[in-house]
């Protein structure tokens, strides 16, 4: 009998920040596919999901009640919130997300097989260069330490950008501690995608690669085209790949890089 590597049946995914945008698309494709979703998220559920639970990333106390809620172990954790500024940046795109993924490990809340893939962004692209300081933070592994080290640094750090340079170094530096544990971990890093949030910011991320979209003739991505390849690295088709953030942007960057295409934006960039 030939087993489908990318069937969901039987399988349990928790979708943090699932209500709308990248998450909704992972959530909807996970449920299709036969799967058990708990899609948690401070804004309400309007599709069909097995659960659904609140939770304010931003607050401790919060994050740990809705952690309370999930029974028995997952087999997959999709990291999908994430919002553009204000104060709490870095613990809705960062620190909330993480220590949900760290609590669930070390209680045994992913079974073994299991994965955990999470959203950053070619915003995040940079952070090789920033990786002395992003391992500082990073070693800060409890909520309160990494908050202790955001103080003092907010103007400078607590940022998108940041953010997710702090994803894409997670996943590269932590994947061989929870690969120990058999659970695998990677990203992905979208380029301008149509998402609600997108749109609130219209003119900085739908903008941002409009005349490389022109010359491909190309649209912006859809939340559907970021949840394919997050599905694609929680199967068991991707059973190999640990520790990698996969650009998923068109070809767009990859065409700069190379010289294919000539964009001033990305001028000593890449």
């Amino acid at each position: 009998m030939t087993v489908n590597p990318f069937s969901c049946a039987g399988k349990k995914a928790l979708i943090i920040g699932g209500a709308s945008g990248m998450g909704a698309a992972v959530a909807r494709a996970f449920r299709a596919l036969g799967g058990h979703t708990i899609v948690m998220d401070i804004a309400e559920i309007n599709f069909d999901a097995d659960q659904s639970i609140k939770v304010n990333l931003a607050e401790r106390e919060s994050v740990d009640a809705a952690l309370a809620e999930i029974d028995g172990p997952v087999d997959t954790v999709f990291a999908c919130a994430g919002i553009a500024g204000g104060p709490p940046i870095i613990y809705v795109n960062f620190i909330g997300q993480r220590h949900i993924v760290d609590t669930l490990v070390a209680n045994d809340g992913i079974a073994a097989g299991g994965s955990v893939v999470m959203i950053s962004s070619v915003a995040g692209m940079g952070w090789m260069e920033n990786l002395p300081e992003l391992l500082d933070f990073l070693a800060c592994d409890t909520w309160e330490s990494a908050a202790e080290w955001m103080e003092g640094r907010e103007d400078s750090h607590n940022n998108y950008m940041f953010s997710k340079q702090a994803v894409n170094a997670y996943v590269a530096n932590h994947s061989l501690r929870l690969m120990k544990q058999g659970v695998r971990i990677n990203a992905v890093m979208p380029g301008p995608t149509d998402t609600p949030l997108a749109r609130a910011n219209a003119d900085e991320w739908l903008g941002f690669g409009t005349d490389f979209r022109r010359a491909a003739g190309i649209d912006a991505l859809t939340p559907e085209q970021i949840a394919g390849p997050m599905m694609f690295l929680a199967s068991d088709a991707a059973s190999g790949i640990n520790g990698i953030s996969i650009l998923v942007d068109g070809g767009h960057l990859s065409a700069v890089a190379s010289g294919a295409f000539h964009d001033p934006a990305l001028s000593g960039l890449l």
